[in-house]
């Protein structure tokens, strides 16, 4: 009777640890208390972490305004952490509104993932390949140890330290660097080559008012991003009669390395679309902060 006993509470152990959690589900820790920053429902992060991290995240925002939600769990629903994380920032509106100024750190130890939502606001202050860079050399050596503490403590200080000034040298050049950067900007020549293909084949004309060089860009949102294809929805405007055209684009990822694995970190960036409107900043709220697409992620 012992054993059977011993048994079951093992199987419960288990079932507790595969939760997968929803955006909805992650416990919103700074709407209790404006100073805290981390939610850890799993707690994965030891409490001395989650203080150190929160002390820091504080600082951040008074100093500068950003405002970030860090969120440690063991499962995702899904186990896409990039679109996890973008919906996060998406749902909770993490930044204030007419800055969107938000980021969102996730970290999922069953998908073994970091990855790194930027706002609109904040895309050009912390860009993907700073995001990438303070992951591969402050974070994933320590979480592919399972040293959680380590990896999120160093990588809050990181962005924190790139963010106020005081650790300039994160944004120098480090191996790899240059040939990641060519690719990325290959991807980016590509899409304006085949943007530019489409509009050609259409004369750029309305297919409303039928005027000639009509079409303006001015949107693009990732849709979707499964097995190394991205999906992007264009919006153009027709600049006469207002008329709104979408078209979607498909591209590779060269980022993507097909099934997770545990052998060494995987980056990926990322692009599209979210936002939320609404809520206030004080009182320990989030400000309705939008969100881009932006920053970056690795497996460990």
């Amino acid at each position: 009777m012992k054993k059977l006993i011993i048994i079951l509470s093992l199987f419960v152990c288990l079932f507790a640890q595969a939760k997968e959690y929803t955006v909805q589900e992650i416990p919103m820790v700074h709407l209790q208390d404006s100073t805290r920053y981390v939610s850890n429902p799993d707690n994965i992060l030891s409490t001395s972490a989650v203080a150190t991290m929160d002390s820091i995240l504080h600082s951040l925002e008074q100093k500068t305004g950003i405002q970030t939600l860090v969120v440690a769990v063991t499962g995702i629903e899904g186990g896409d952490c990039f679109d996890f994380a973008h919906r996060l920032g998406q749902e909770w509106g993490v930044g204030q509104k007419e800055r969107n100024n938000g980021l969102v750190i996730l970290l999922s130890t069953d998908e073994r993932c970091v990855q790194f939502a930027t706002g609109y606001g904040l895309e050009g202050v912390l860009p993907d390949a700073i995001c990438k860079r303070i992951q591969s050399r402050y974070m994933v050596e320590h979480l592919g140890k399972d040293d959680w503490d380590a990896g999120m403590v160093a990588g809050i200080r990181a962005v924190n330290g790139y963010l106020d000034g005081s650790m300039e040298n994160i944004g120098g050049k480090e191996e790899g660097d240059d040939s990641a950067l060519l690719i990325f900007m290959g991807l980016i020549f590509g899409s304006i080559i085949l943007i530019s293909v489409i509009v050609g084949i259409f004369g750029n004309r309305c297919p409303k008012c039928k005027k000639r060089k009509a079409l303006q860009r001015v949107s693009s949102q990732v849709i979707s991003r499964k097995n190394g294809v991205i999906v992007t929805e264009v919006t153009y405007l027709c600049k006469y009669c207002g008329h709104q055209v979408k078209m979607k684009e498909k591209s590779g990822d060269t980022n993507y390395r097909g099934p997770r694995s545990g052998s060494g970190p995987t980056v990926f960036m990322g692009g599209g679309g979210f936002g939320r409107g609404g809520g206030g900043f004080s009182g320990g709220s989030f400000g309705g902060g939008s969100f881009g697409g932006g920053g970056a992620g690795s497996r460990f």
